[in-house]
């Protein structure tokens, strides 16, 4: 497999550089303990999970569904706004986001996964994001979306709607009577639990819970951490039929953001959400034969989806989105 050269080693300087450039990873987590000082009330937790949820469907249902996997199509007006409320997460860029999952797809749970938590649980739960060598956009896995050049103008100041959402956390807070109890229990908390609520689909979701698909990797299903983001705890389901808007293939198995999307197709302000077709359905109620790995049954699943995916990122007339 070819590595992009994004991904590519960086020199020793650069990379001490970027190190440094890491700490406000690790002082966001001690300014949660700021909340000693500036106390917890009932609003600030109420606004804490709020802020964790919203901000957890911009990742499920905008970085993932809509930019890595094109699930769904929506205007280019909504289109900035959903990666607006995406980078809110403070997860970097959504092109920069969409073309490292685009890649962990094609190498997932192999030496060249970013990620893979056969390889380290620590790097694949966030070490991986700190390594200065993804530091970059590997623009060549995202053409059908670094034509927009609001959408480069996000990638490249990915830290400007974190920075807004922090400081309207702060004004809420003083609206509440305590400032910096709305930064530190809204923003700061809030913001660390989405990381880690995030980071857990990249580490735990290889490595504990069930799997139903024979898929090429070690993806498995878990309700738990379904709950937890939103829906993406389906992730055996989405590893194996990745073009899907819904996660969640049964009535049993939640998901919130396809919900959401959902009420928002209603709205008319996103279209065309995809299924999964019945065949896949069908198969995932068979007893799972997971013995040969990569059977070609699976390697015939996984190519279609690949190529579909890949055949609509090259019809430019099929992107072009509503002005």
């Amino acid at each position: 497999m070819t590595i992009p050269t994004a991904f590519a080693p960086k020199p020793r300087a650069y990379r001490l550089f970027s190190y440094v450039g890491t700490l406000p990873f690790f002082l966001v987590h001690l300014a949660c303990f700021a909340a000693i000082w500036t106390g917890v009330s009932w609003w600030s937790v109420i606004m804490c999970f709020s802020l964790y949820y919203i901000r957890m469907f911009g990742v499920t249902a905008g970085y993932h569904r809509y930019f890595a996997h094109r699930s769904y199509k929506a205007s280019r007006v909504v289109q900035f706004c959903i990666a607006l409320l995406a980078q809110s997460s403070a997860q970097k860029g959504a092109l920069w986001w969409a073309a490292h999952h685009r890649h962990h797809h094609k190498a997932s749970d192999t030496p060249e996964d970013r990620h893979a938590p056969k390889y380290g649980f620590l790097n694949s739960h966030f070490g991986w994001i700190l390594n200065p060598d993804n530091d970059e956009t590997a623009y060549e896995l995202i053409p059908d979306l670094a034509k927009f050049p609001e959408l480069r103008f996000l990638n490249e100041y990915h830290l400007l709607p974190p920075f807004a959402l922090g400081a309207l956390s702060y004004f809420f807070g003083m609206w509440m009577g305590n400032a910096w109890e709305g930064l530190v229990v809204g923003f700061f908390w809030s913001t660390v639990l989405c990381w880690h609520g995030t980071f857990t689909i990249n580490s735990l979701t290889h490595l504990w819970g069930k799997r139903v698909y024979p898929t090429t990797d070690d993806s498995r299903n878990s309700f738990i951490l379904a709950m937890i983001t939103c829906g993406e705890g389906w992730h055996n389901n989405h590893h194996y039929y990745q073009t899907s808007c819904r996660q969640g293939f049964r009535w049993w198995q939640i998901d919130l953001s396809y919900y959401g999307l959902t009420a928002l197709s209603w709205l008319g302000l996103v279209s065309k959400l995809k299924q999964p077709p019945q065949a896949i359905l069908d198969l995932g109620l068979r007893p799972l034969d997971d013995s040969a790995g990569a059977g070609s049954t699976v390697t015939a699943t996984v190519a279609a989806t690949d190529a579909a995916m890949e055949a609509e990122q090259a019809a430019t007339s099929e992107l072009t989105l509503a002005k």
